[in-house]
């Protein structure tokens, strides 16, 4: 049987930004497809949500990760918060997540070059990056394919997308009342490859020394600031990511360094009175989606020493039944928060099985991205209930838009 966590730092209290939180464990940014075709979130969504804020009494829940306009990417039936509909959606998913007593965070993406160049090309957009720097040759094949090879992204188009950003944040916040934003800036998106040497072979202000390529990532930091307020803003950093082309330990310059200077620069905000709700960081055995053993040596207690404020580190804690690392983080210290997403997805009542050494229900990755389908998403059970089956109401019904 697993160990039993009562007795550990996962059922403390802590206050995010300026949130009190009655325990530290987290549902991070999972991505499902679950939107309508127009991108507005529905009633399944709404469902998902409320399930597990119903048994994490009073936890934090980050959204999936979400594009605050069409030119930040587009996935088929992902999630977007730009036009008034797709706002209004989110609103009554927050309203129905704080209604069961708990928070939400919602995370804000840029794609840059792994967006989808066909489907960008359809709504007449360019697919964008730092440079002409593909991540594999397929991802270069299929962009030429469809006619629309990578558009370096202008400094115009930088100063635009930072204000995008912002105005992104205001609906979030100010409107469908999230209690945060999250800046993706992980796993070789648009600011990650922005951060990447391999990435960014720009030779203007964005480009070039690791001040340079941290400089957009930072501008949007201090435009969500400015926006919304350092308590509501949050950024998830993936320093050991081998996904999308990202080189891990690797690359040219050691991921310590580059980034030990965006952490640096947040706790130098954070002294000046603008510390972020919380910094969530990836841990580098997980490379995407997947488990990187051969990376659960590296040390990453570097990240404490900088960053001195809350910290959500997520990545395969829970793979082991005496949750080691899982312990060891979050009772080392007092501001160490755990994200579980993938085992989230199959266990709505996680926290309850955490707290009482219950077996967890393992995900099914299949079931992960099904458009429009309540399958493998509303289907799970809590502990010693029965899951539903196909043939369900529940899983045959088709997910409507909120909004």
């Amino acid at each position: 049987m697993p160990e039993a966590l009562a007795n550990t730092n996962l059922f403390k209290p802590i206050k995010v930004g300026s949130v009190n939180l009655n325990n530290r464990l987290v549902h991070p940014p999972t991505t499902r497809i679950r939107n309508t075709d127009d991108l507005v979130a529905t009633d399944s969504m709404l469902k998902y949500y409320e399930q597990r804020a119903e048994c994490n009494d009073g936890g934090l829940l980050i959204a999936e990760a979400t594009f605050p306009a069409p030119e930040f990417g587009i996935y088929d039936y992902a999630p977007m918060i730009k036009t008034d509909r797709q706002v209004e959606a989110w609103r009554k998913i927050v309203k129905a997540v704080h209604d069961k007593g708990a928070a939400m965070s919602l995370q804000l993406w840029n794609l840059g070059n792994t967006a989808d160049a066909a489907q960008l090309k359809k709504h007449g957009l360019p697919l964008i990056a730092p440079s002409a720097w593909y991540f594999d040759e397929q991802s270069k094949k299929a962009a030429f394919e469809a006619g629309n090879p990578i558009k370096p992204l202008t400094i115009d188009g930088i100063h635009a997308m930072v204000k995008e950003y912002a105005a992104a944040a205001k609906r979030a916040v100010n409107i469908a009342k999230f209690d945060f934003v999250e800046i993706h800036a992980a796993h070789m998106y648009l600011l990650d490859e922005f951060l990447n040497e391999c990435s960014n072979k720009r030779t203007d202000e964005y480009g070039g020394s690791i001040e340079n390529r941290a400089r957009f990532t930072l501008e949007v930091v201090d435009a969500l600031i400015d926006a919304v307020g350092a308590d509501h803003v949050a950024i998830r950093l993936s320093p050991y990511a081998r996904f999308q082309g990202g080189q891990s330990v690797d690359a040219k310059i050691n991921p310590i360094v580059v980034y030990g200077y965006v952490l640096s620069e947040l706790e130098r905000r954070a002294k000046e009175g603008n510390r972020l709700a919380y910094v969530s960081f990836v841990e580098p055995r997980v490379a995407g989606g997947e488990n990187s053993p051969e990376a659960a040596k590296l040390n990453t207690a570097w990240v404490n020493e900088i960053w001195k404020g809350i910290i959500i580190r997520s990545g395969a804690l829970l793979r082991d039944e005496d949750y080691t690392l899982l312990k060891k983080y979050v009772d080392g210290d007092d501001r160490t928060l755990i994200g579980a997403s993938r085992y989230y997805t199959s266990n709505p009542d996680l926290l309850d099985r955490l707290r009482n050494g219950y077996p967890l229900t393992h995900y099914d990755r299949p079931s992960f991205y099904i458009p429009m389908s309540n399958a493998g998403y509303l289907t799970w059970a809590k502990y010693s209930e029965r899951p539903l089956d196909e043939n369900s109401e529940v899983a045959k019904a088709i997910p409507q838009p909120l909004a």
